[in-house]
């Protein structure tokens, strides 16, 4: 996105790519892609097809992919209150019916699945310190959904040091407006939104830093 935007000037500044980028796929699940899951969206097909070309440019030219997934244990005790401010998170209990955290796209031998229970994929997490022990500096975020985990996760990266790029065309979310409205949010405040085209041209041109020794 470009110019001034909803929020003015003031909100018109640019993180920009580094050098050591990472693809980072939220939540992109059964739940939210297929008919009859508790978190299903209208039409999930191209923002999957899209993060499928963020992966396997990201594999051709050696950078890492990191996934994320959402797992309570049984009876929901590592909940806290965000399973009770969305109930249907329970779906994603070890003991729930459905398989509905199986996520769309198959990670890979050697691709982390970070195992989360609150909306961003830093929370409580091994992420941030994965990222850094890989000399990650930018990440490029796809998944779901924008207005949501997508959101949530951006605004911890810059928080934890790194260059987020939220890829338009691989998030989704329940309805155009909640989409785009979020991208706007997040381009002016706490990230970069880029295309499709221009995520790939950078991970199949950026240069691979070596990961610290």
């Amino acid at each position: 996105m470009t110019g001034a935007g909803p929020h003015g000037s003031a909100f018109s500044g640019r993180v920009g790519w580094g050098t050591r980028p990472a693809v980072l796929v939220i939540d992109l699940c059964r739940a939210y892609t297929e008919p009859g899951g508790p978190f299903a969206l209208p039409d999930p097909a191209p923002a999957v097809e899209a993060a499928r070309a963020l992966v396997e440019a990201a594999r051709a030219g050696g950078h890492p992919v990191v996934w994320t997934a959402v797992r309570y244990s049984a009876g929901l005790a590592d909940g806290g209150l965000f399973v009770r401010k969305v109930p249907a998170l329970a779906a994603f209990a070890e003991d729930a019916p459905g398989d509905w955290g199986r996520l769309a796209l198959t990670p890979s031998p050697g691709e982390p699945v970070v195992v989360k229970q609150y909306a961003s994929a830093f929370s409580g997490t091994s992420l941030a310190s994965t990222l850094h022990a890989a000399g990650v500096d930018t990440v490029v975020v796809a998944g779901v959904s924008t207005s949501g985990c997508v959101r949530a996760t951006a605004m911890d990266a810059l928080n934890s040091g790194f260059r987020p790029q939220v890829v338009r065309e691989a998030c989704a979310d329940r309805s155009a407006a909640l989409h785009e409205n979020n991208l706007a949010d997040l381009d002016a405040k706490y990230a970069d939104v880029t295309g499709l085209a221009e995520a790939l041209d950078h991970l199949r041109r950026a240069e691979t830093a070596a990961p610290p020794g």
